[in-house]
């Protein structure tokens, strides 16, 4: 096995090579990618990286990457040292990408890497200390580090994009003061039931955000949706706003029993374009920020509330929709709700899209 890849990898690697994916599945037998083959001519010209479970250990005979732009490691076996190493010699990288790299404790990313403008982070759990004097990073994914995240060790300023784990408490307590300039944040909350307080700080540069909630039969206490209101209304740049809700097993307060909504002062929102709530069901707070929503953003074009989360059957690779039978006990409620305390609220100049469980896939559980 490793003869066979090490021919194939030296037959491949020829000087003006500009980009290389190597796509193994896991063995018993890690193989080690031999960075001998790494000559001048390949060095010189090779733009993309991509190693994907394997090991590699840079050494300190390694010499610069001039060309390197984007380099994507997934399950592979690489210490700080080396991937110390191997950051050192790619001054012109500009984007990074660690995919459960188990053995990387800490990652320093150094001010040398002045191009360096995205660093994404799944599933890393070994890693302790994150550190990054990359002037001009601007993109920054964060997942499955399962706690709370700290970036006092992060150039924020200039950071323009986020992904990251956390509560919705969190990110709106913390992220106006240390990152001034999002533009797009993206919160991914699981099992984290902490409403969003109203406060004074603002995202004044946010233009696009996204909040996916998956609750779980654990938490006993409702989330409140009305309180992302305080999102709204920190971000008077405001374009799109999507919301993902996946409920499992938890009981609400349903619209159909407590119809007496709440409603705020009037906060008019004069960039806000587009809404999207998946996942929408009977629960009341959904109907509330649906309300406030319509009431006060004044540029509203497009309004679309799916009783369905998750993939549809035609999107990308998905031949039929994922299973999420816990929501569709509650979809004709939702769906009566929107008919009576939605529908009559939307502006002839907004577009209303009301999506139902696929009929192919989900007719008799509808029914």
């Amino acid at each position: 096995m490793e003869l066979y890849l090490d021919s194939w990898l030296q037959a491949a690697l020829n000087p003006g090579i500009e980009e290389l994916t190597l796509w193994l599945f896991h063995t018993r037998r890690i193989y080690e990618f031999p960075c001998s083959l790494l000559s001048d001519g390949v060095r010189n010209s090779l733009r993309y990286l991509k190693l994907r479970c394997c090991a590699l250990r840079p050494t300190v005979e390694l010499a610069p990457m001039r060309s390197l732009t984007s380099l994507h490691l997934s399950f592979v076996s690489i210490k700080w040292d080396g991937l110390k190493r191997l950051l050192s010699n790619s001054l012109a990288l500009e984007e990074l990408e660690l995919v459960c790299c188990d053995k990387i404790v800490c990652l320093k990313i150094p001010s040398a890497l002045q191009r360096l403008n995205s660093l994404n982070i799944f599933g890393c759990s070994a890693l302790k200390v994150l550190e990054s004097k990359a002037p001009n990073l601007s993109s920054l994914s964060l997942l499955h580090f399962g706690g709370r995240l700290v970036f006092s060790r992060v150039k924020t300023l200039q950071m323009k994009k986020l992904i990251t784990e956390s509560t919705v408490y969190d990110a709106r307590t913390r992220l106006p003061s240390i990152m001034p300039n999002l533009e797009t944040l993206v919160i991914n909350s699981f099992d984290w039931v902490v409403d969003a307080p109203m406060l004074p700080t603002k995202f004044l540069c946010l233009k696009h955000l996204i909040v996916r909630l998956s609750l779980g039969t654990t938490i006993t206490q409702a989330f409140d949706y009305f309180s992302l209101v305080s999102f709204l209304d920190a971000s008077p740049s405001l374009e799109t706003f999507i919301l993902n809700v996946s409920e499992k097993g938890m009981i609400h307060e349903s619209i159909s029993a407590h119809p007496q909504l709440r409603h705020t002062p009037e906060h008019h929102h004069g960039h806000l374009r587009s809404v999207k709530i998946c996942g929408f069901s009977s629960e009341k707070s959904l109907f509330e920020l649906t309300r406030y929503i319509l009431e006060n953003a004044v540029s509203l074009k497009f309004l679309t509330l799916d009783t369905f989360y998750g993939d549809r059957c035609g999107q990308g690779k998905c031949t039929s929709c994922l299973p999420t039978p816990d929501v569709f006990m509650d979809v004709s409620k939702a769906i009566s709700g929107i008919k009576t305390y939605i529908e009559n609220k939307v502006p002839s100049t907004v577009k209303l899209t009301v999506l139902e469980p696929c009929s192919r896939c989900h007719v008799r559980r509808v029914i």
